[in-house]
């Protein structure tokens, strides 16, 4: 996103920062205000791109439950990314290398069904099928 524009909204116990993108899109960025005068208007900008950048670097794999990550943290998220996606693959592959080979059992697997097609009790239009003759 290509950053075009910035607002500051200075509230009574907020900051908020909106950075409007090149193509419509908005990010904004609530911050509270602190009683040691932390975040104000002027600093703001600089303080959302901080809190931006922390988010950005935030690990997306992390366990909030246990708070563990399932990655090697000296890893790149590019690397973390095409591991994820070489697993997908792989996945996919053996999914279709079991398709294919049940595909080839198929007609073997299937039990034989057979139906009959007589109607019980012979035909009634027959002469001698009519009873009490």
């Amino acid at each position: 996103m290509q950053v075009v524009g910035k607002q500051v909204h200075d509230e009574k116990t907020a900051v908020t920062v909106e950075f409007i993108g090149n193509g419509g899109d908005l990010v904004s960025v609530q911050m509270k205000k602190s009683q040691d005068g932390g975040v104000d208007r002027h600093n703001a900008v600089n303080k959302a791109k901080a809190v931006m950048i922390q988010l950005a670097s935030f690990e997306d794999s992390q366990d909030v439950s246990t708070g563990t990550a399932d990655h090697d943290p000296d890893e790149s998220p590019a690397v973390v990314s095409m591991r994820q996606e070489q697993e997908t693959q792989a996945s996919a592959s053996l999914e279709e290398q079991l398709d294919e080979g049940l595909a080839g059992t198929f007609p073997a697997s299937d039990p034989v069904a057979t139906t009959v097609s007589t109607i019980p009790g012979g035909r009634t239009d027959n002469p001698d099928a009519k009873i009490g003759n």
